[in-house]
């Protein structure tokens, strides 16, 4: 991984430098000072399962270990934001991400693992000029421990942020020194969260192990309406341990939109506000008890528009649930 982190440097110098360069200093000071639960939290309605209205309509989830709400659709940005210093990419990142901030979404993901996505996300934030309203959440993933210390800082400079709210340690990579390192940043007041990701399916034996055992306030998982081995052992863990859970590859990468976009929605969607396949494999993600936010992914500003989408309305109960899921059996 020697060679990846030698690249991060040098976008570090490149595009991250620009994302730098276009914050005042007042704007740069106040990102790190905007980012604690009582700027951003004010729901108005409780709706049961850890669900809350914001003032605007947004759903939110609770964050078990401190009861901040966090929006329930958040974005992810594997190889969407992978895009290097390609003006016309940027431009169009840009725009997704101005989509984003404007349909109130919370949680963005990143990790060193996406290539220039921390880059990206570091200019296209300084572009729109709206830090504040992110909840930044990255990964330190190495297998060097002191790799690991400079990914930390690396990432504060990609971002343009003084402190992330969430810093989680990758795919479990060399876990045991990374977590130590970020637990040590939380106490400091450095970071506000730390937490432990796998995707894919992987390694859930030894994920359940640390979440029984160390004192996270996150877990990323893979959790979808087909995906759903994660129901029987990870996510009653997680709600008996108090830890909040990001869904990523909502979409299985994209194979579930192409899988069904061409179906007609089943005709009672509408009862559970619905309006296309988007909102339908979202709603899933986010209406299990124990699921905080789901991280889908994309390039396109409709696309964008489609997943925000499931930031309103209300979220399918247990019934409806599996009628979704005997729907898509049937297809």
């Amino acid at each position: 991984m020697a060679a990846i982190n030698t690249q991060r440097r040098r976008l570090i110098k490149g595009v991250g430098f620009l994302a730098l360069s276009s914050l005042s200093p007042p704007l740069l000071a106040a990102s790190a000072n905007a980012l604690s639960p009582e700027d951003r939290v004010s729901p108005i309605q409780p709706a049961g399962d850890g669900v809350a209205y914001f003032p605007d309509g947004r759903l939110g989830k609770v964050i078990p270990r401190s009861g901040e709400l966090l929006p329930v659709i958040g974005m992810g940005t594997w190889r969407t934001f992978n895009v290097g210093d390609n003006p016309r990419l940027l431009k169009s990142r840009t725009q997704v991400l101005k989509a984003f901030y404007a349909q109130g979404g919370g949680m963005i993901d990143s990790s060193p693992m996406y290539g220039s996505a921390e880059a990206v996300l570091g200019h296209t934030m300084g572009r729109l000029k709206q830090r504040e309203k992110v909840f930044a959440a990255t990964k330190v993933w190495t297998s060097s421990t002191q790799q690991g210390v400079e990914q930390v800082e690396d990432s504060k400079q990609l971002w343009g942020v003084q402190r992330f709210d969430l810093f989680q340690v990758h795919n479990l990579v060399n876990w045991q020194a990374h977590l130590q390192h970020l637990l040590a940043l939380k106490a400091k007041g450095e970071i506000r969260y730390v937490g432990i990701t796998t995707s894919h399916g992987r390694r859930h034996h030894d994920l359940a192990d640390i979440m029984k055992t160390q004192p996270i306030d996150f877990v990323q998982l893979t959790y979808n309406i087909v995906d759903r081995e994660v129901e029987d052992v990870l996510l009653p863990l997680a709600l008996e341990k108090d830890i909040a859970v990001i869904a990523n590859r909502p979409y299985q990468g994209g194979q579930l939109m192409r899988r069904y976009q061409s179906h007609e929605l089943p005709h009672w969607a509408a009862e559970i506000d619905c309006r296309n396949w988007a909102e339908f494999l979202l709603k899933y993600v986010v209406s299990h008890p124990a699921i905080t936010c789901a991280i889908p992914a994309t390039s396109q500003v409709e696309h964008m528009h489609e997943n925000m989408g499931a930031l309103r309305g209300s979220l399918p109960g247990e019934n409806y649930r599996n009628e979704m899921v005997a729907y898509l059996n049937k297809l």
